[in-house]
């Protein structure tokens, strides 16, 4: 009988945690269409951006970081406290500050970033270095492009090459500085919420 009590409350506490977890997936799942949603926005701005008015490109374009930093405000909601979603929405977050203080301007380096997408990024830098040898991408939409997808490994914790490391360097913004310091503020915060919850455990 005691066996049974003890199987009971185990297989109890395991479909809790299941319910946990799985809540825990749908938020993240939900952050994520949002996002896509608001990158998708930013993408279709910058795309007409030709066909408008100045003015009206601006004020849309106003309007789509203001919902982006509400964005930022439900990620820094969400997370508080919880370790996993510190972790997981951590590039997430890292992303939408670079976007919301324009020093990515690509909506889908910002989207490949805040998706923890590696692979895909550096395919992006390929695909880029293609274009541009054959004339299909300017030198200058070049670089910007590059360093973004550059600060967007180092962001993730990527290993870059000293040439890239050389080319960051060489044609870095202030924009980008800034979100450096961010994401090192942003790295140092993980760390910390890591160390309180180890030590709250162990009370």
């Amino acid at each position: 009988l005691v066996v049974l009590v003890v199987l009971l409350c185990l297989n109890w506490r395991k479909r809790k945690m299941s319910r946990g977890d799985v809540e825990t997936e749908k938020l993240k799942q939900n952050l994520e269409e949002q996002l896509d949603r608001l990158m998708v926005q930013l993408k279709d701005l910058e795309e007409l951006k030709d066909d408008l008015e100045e003015d009206e490109y601006e004020e849309t374009k106003q309007e789509t970081l203001d919902q982006l930093r509400e964005f930022q405000e439900t990620l820094k909601s969400v997370s508080q406290g919880n370790m996993s979603l510190v972790n997981d929405l951590g590039a997430m977050q890292l992303a939408i500050q670079a976007a919301v203080s324009q020093a990515f301007k690509t909506p889908e380096v910002i989207r490949l970033f805040a998706k923890r997408e590696p692979g895909q990024l550096r395919e992006r830098i390929n695909d880029m270095e293609k274009q541009a040898a054959i004339g299909g991408l300017s030198k200058e939409s070049f670089i910007e492009q590059k360093l973004e997808i550059l600060a967007a490994l180092r962001g993730l914790g990527e290993q870059i090459s000293p040439e890239e490391v050389a080319f960051l360097s060489k044609h870095s913004t202030s924009a980008l500085d800034e979100f450096d310091k961010v994401s090192e503020e942003l790295g140092a915060m993980v760390l910390k919420t890591a160390k309180n919850q180890v030590e709250n455990a162990s009370k």
